[in-house]
């Protein structure tokens, strides 16, 4: 019988019906092979705030030797577009474990197909129970509690750091959808419109309600409240051209943090000259030429604003876990 009233793997455990809660699962994250010790990867189940069904996450707790109850970094990973909480990102796991961090995985309501998911207001909530049902539990830091997530998941990072920006100590986007009525038009007749339209009621122009939708689930409606949360963007150059989001979708979203700060956007010119097939920029600056070896590909564009950054990277639509995670940890929130 398991004890609902002990600490579990050096973390302190607050509630005692923790273990009443789990459904563990028998699988270990990283190995002694590459110096990673061991963690245990569980499935949870928390109330949502709002509707009170059971909404699933993963949990990955840290081996952590220290019998003590110092408080963690807690790293919330986001699930990509069609994709639910039985997605992995296996160096992401690995990485929080290397690092001691809590790792969260939450549902919120799978993949972007019907009017619950796709960034809606109960899609929100479940990350935000999902949090709070792990602070609630372990020893987390909240000057470290941290947002990532890819294409679908880049999407909901955007998203939940406009909506929700005094949460993050920081965030990490990667290839996300940050205008959801310009992503239909180029995807109309793929599955992705069809998804679109599943979760926001028609195609945008069908109604004032339905474009509403599309504008209260985009990022870009909301950013403009991001300015004080360190922000990755990050986008392949090629994307777009061999993947789903064009790079715009990441530079307009930078471009809306500078301009309410009131610094310098990416210039409409610029991103012309990156949206072509092969793109690269006529003139760049200083900033535009950096290596960066954590990344691990040529910058074709790395512009500041604010606490965040964007990055126009050599490659297509993908995450680099190493990338976000160095991004991450060099941020701690103000008290």
């Amino acid at each position: 019988m398991l004890n609902c009233n002990r600490k579990h793997h050096g973390l302190k455990i607050t509630g005692t019906l923790l273990f009443c809660l789990l459904v563990l699962v028998d699988d270990r994250i990283g190995g002694t092979a590459g110096g990673v010790a061991h963690a245990q990867r569980m499935r949870i189940s928390v109330t949502s705030s709002i509707d009170g069904t059971s909404q699933p996450s993963y949990l990955i707790l840290p081996k952590d030797p220290d019998p003590g109850s110092t408080p963690v970094p807690l790293l919330v990973s986001l699930h990509t577009w069609s994709a639910d909480v039985e997605q992995r990102n296996r160096e992401l796991e690995r990485l929080a474990v290397q690092n001691g961090w809590i790792y969260l995985f939450p549902h919120f309501r799978g993949p972007n197909q019907h009017p619950d998911a796709c960034g809606s207001v109960k899609a929100q909530q479940d990350i935000l129970d999902a949090v709070d049902w792990v602070q609630k539990r372990y020893s987390v830091d909240p000057r470290r509690i941290y947002l990532t997530g890819v294409s679908g998941g880049g999407h909901m990072t955007m998203l939940m750091v406009g909506r929700h920006p005094e949460r993050w100590a920081a965030a990490s986007a990667w290839v996300g959808i940050s205008d959801l009525a310009s992503w239909h038009a180029i995807h109309e007749d793929t599955r992705y419109g069809d998804m679109l339209r599943a979760s926001c009621g028609g195609r945008p122009g069908d109604s004032p309600e339905v474009d509403a939708q599309y504008r209260l689930r985009s990022p870009l409606t909301h950013l403009h409240a991001a300015g004080n949360v360190p922000l990755d963007l990050a986008a392949g150059i090629h994307d777009g051209h061999r993947g789903s989001v064009p790079i715009r979708h990441t530079l307009d979203a930078f471009n809306v943090i500078a301009r309410a700060l009131g610094q310098t956007p990416v210039s409409e010119d610029e991103i012309r000259q990156l949206s072509r097939p092969d793109g690269r920029l006529d003139q760049p600056q200083a900033s535009d030429r950096v290596e960066d070896a954590v990344l691990g590909r040529k910058i074709h564009l790395r512009r500041y604003a604010g606490p965040s950054r964007v990055t126009i990277f050599e490659g297509g639509h993908e995450g680099i876990a190493a990338a976000a995670v160095d991004w991450l940890k060099r941020h701690v929130k103000e008290p």
